[in-house]
């Protein structure tokens, strides 16, 4: 089961939830306010095996000082 991240369109609340797959977040209730029907929104991921020999892993870069990331 993926981990989607969803927005709340009444109270701007982002939470992660895991969920089947392709769920659209049409049915899912804001923790916050608990308004239905929450938005899933698009999350960047890393693929293992890309990030090199780095300690941040979000880059290429084997220099973290030219990451961004601290």
């Amino acid at each position: 089961m993926p981990i989607y991240e969803f927005e709340c369109p009444q109270c701007s609340h982002v939470l992660t939830q895991l969920c089947r797959l392709g769920t659209d977040g049409s049915r899912e209730e804001c923790p916050k306010c608990r308004t239905l029907g929450l938005k899933r929104m698009l999350s960047r991921f890393a693929a293992p095996g890309t990030g090199g020999d780095n300690a941040c892993g979000s880059c290429t870069s084997t220099a973290c000082g030219t990451c961004s990331v601290k």
